[in-house]
């Protein structure tokens, strides 16, 4: 299964743009008009008449974080196989992110540092073949916002989602509250649009599993890893006197010892000559919108570079705080009936600990999985979506085994464990610390974290052999100690 669920996610990764074809339909309707909602409508606009974006907040993304995205004004990542999606549905994008002011770094790494535990790591160097486009999340959304609604049968309407509408077992549209309206009648032709298809887009707080218990429908099941998340962002005006530094990222481990908890920073270099910064913690460890409290966490809990740049650059605005309390997902492949006419997307089918950078690439890929979807031979739409949930359940398992695996390394997250979690763990740790010195081992690893490869693909027999051989050359000259 680990082989198969590998190459499946190298197709669905792939950055070709699909060929013409497939099923086609009148009206698709889109709730939520996020990162996941656009691309998902992108994607629609090849297969259907018209598509509409339903979202309920209809402040301009041009004027900063929406209320929307609670978390918009933290740092986002886009990791690398997400630039490839934008790239495939938007020709041109990574040029148009450039020119408008987004940040490729340098492909040597010189301008990126990475910490553990305060020391800084230099992997062994590789040959880089995928963008990297660093930016704000707020200009990122707009651009993809902007050439999403450039198709000429995509609109967006204001509105609140307050349910759907059912013929049988099938989904045919959704009821709504159009921005203004006091909902006193959600019954009326104006509050109700028909639809072949309907995407949930609406993120964490998808009411979806609501409306199906209400309509006699079994709720997707739900898993959680506790995570207990605090950090904070503080935006500062870029001086390469302070620092060469475009990129860092730093991790801690908790110290038992000195009762250190855990800790992650970073920063990034970002549109309009910015660095935006980060530092987070655990559980009680509480960053707070205080500047004091900011710039004292950046001295003193992580490396110097941090409290260089939170010292002497100028701060533009005030400290912005975000708190989540676990990783979910909604397991909905394993639901054995579902109503057709029906999917959902992005993080209201998963979401991650956010530092790991995987939500809006996780958001791309699941729009790959729909293009696949509705790309299939066998797919109608007056059947459920299972062939649709069951490629959104590979980019799910990559992105929750990366992030929840790192989790269960801290001390106040206790399960639940994978099974052989030991042996994986000491297999990842086998491989990190080859990635030092091994350019194959550092590709590899690298191309895992990026998300353009699943984690199984180091599970295969030549990569472990490769590791274990190099692991007994290492130990026979006393180079190497047991894996970390």
């Amino acid at each position: 299964m680990s082989g198969s669920q590998a190459r499946l996610f190298e197709k669905i990764a792939t950055g070709v743009p699909p060929q013409g074809g497939g099923v086609t339909m009148g009206q698709a309707v889109v709730l939520g008009g996020s990162m996941a909602g656009l691309l998902a409508a992108r994607v629609l606009s090849e297969h259907a008449d018209e598509v509409l974006i339903v979202e309920r907040d209809g402040s301009e993304v041009d004027q900063g974080p929406r209320a929307g995205v609670p978390q918009g004004s933290q740092v986002h990542a886009l990791l690398p196989a997400g630039a490839v999606q934008l790239e495939r549905w938007f020709p041109g994008f990574v040029a148009e992110a450039v020119a408008l002011g987004a940040v490729t770094p340098p492909q040597d790494g010189s301008r990126e540092w990475f910490y553990i535990d305060g020391r800084r790591r230099v992997t062994a160097p590789i040959d880089q073949d995928w963008p990297v486009l660093v930016s704000t999340r707020p200009f990122l959304e707009a651009l993809v916002r902007r050439r999403t609604l450039a198709a000429p049968n995509i609109r967006m309407v204001t509105g609140q989602a307050e349910g759907l509408l059912w013929e049988g077992d099938a989904v045919v549209g959704v009821r709504y509250r159009p921005a203004g309206a006091d909902g006193a009648d959600l019954a009326d032709d104006a509050a109700a649009l028909a639809a072949d298809l309907v995407v949930d887009a609406m993120g964490r707080s998808s009411r979806l599993s609501d409306w199906l218990e209400q309509a006699g429908w079994q709720r997707p099941p739900m898993r959680r890893m506790p995570i207990r998340l605090n950090y904070a962002t503080a935006v500062f005006r870029h001086d390469p006197g302070i620092s060469e530094v475009w990129n860092a990222v730093s991790v801690a481990a908790a110290d038992p010892q000195t009762g250190t908890p855990a800790r992650i920073g970073g920063f990034t270099l970002v549109e309009d000559q910015r660095w935006i910064m980060l530092v987070s913690g655990y559980g009680e460890d509480r960053p707070s919108r205080d500047t004091k409290d900011y710039l004292q966490r950046c001295r003193t809990d992580f490396p110097a570079v941090f409290g260089d740049i939170a010292e002497r650059a100028e701060m533009l605005g005030e400290v912005v705080t975000y708190h989540q309390s676990d990783s979910r997902r909604r397991d909905f492949h394993l639901l054995r009936r579902f109503p057709a006419g029906l999917v959902a997307a992005g993080d209201s089918v998963a979401s991650f600990n956010p530092v790991y950078g995987q939500g809006m690439t996780s958001a791309a890929l699941h729009a790959s999985c729909l293009s696949a979807y509705l790309h299939a031979t066998d797919t109608t739409l007056s059947d459920p979506a299972l062939g649709y949930f069951a490629l959104v359940r590979v980019v799910v398992d990559a992105a929750w085994q990366v992030s929840t695996f790192a989790d269960l390394a801290l001390p106040h997250v206790d399960g639940p464990y994978p099974r052989g979690y030991r042996l994986t763990r000491w297999v990842a740790g086998l491989l990190f610390e080859q990635s030092v010195t091994d350019t194959v081992t550092s590709e590899r690893m690298a191309r895992v974290t990026t998300m353009l490869a699943h984690p199984d693909s180091l599970a295969r027999p030549a990569v472990l052999l490769r590791a274990l051989r190099l692991y007994a050359k290492e130990r026979s000259t006393g180079s190497r100690k047991r894996p970390g």
